[in-house]
């Protein structure tokens, strides 16, 4: 199952809709970002991980992937990016 949220990333003065989608599935635990992020979006899944926990919600201990499309976009420095990523694993724990 997957989960969808919906974000937008700046290009100069465009601004360009992102899909964040979030899956979590069985396997060794991993967290990977997907989708041309940069490195400040790929160290959010640490940010995630804290907020998440410090905030009383369990982090899975599972395969999550998360896919920023398209992935013709640079994600650059992306504060909402960052905060969409909660939303989806929040979402997909339904």
């Amino acid at each position: 199952m997957l989960a969808k949220v919906l974000s937008a990333a700046l290009v100069g003065i465009d601004a360009h809709l992102i899909d964040v989608e979030v899956d979590i599935a069985g396997g060794l635990p991993q967290f990977s970002v997907v989708g041309l992020p940069d490195a400040t979006v790929r160290e959010s899944r640490d940010r995630v991980r804290s907020a998440l926990k410090n905030t009383g919600f369990h982090f899975p201990a599972k395969k999550i992937t998360v896919n920023l499309a398209p992935a013709g976009i640079q994600k650059r420095r992306d504060r909402a990016l960052t905060w969409r990523l909660p939303l989806g694993f929040l979402w997909r724990k339904k």
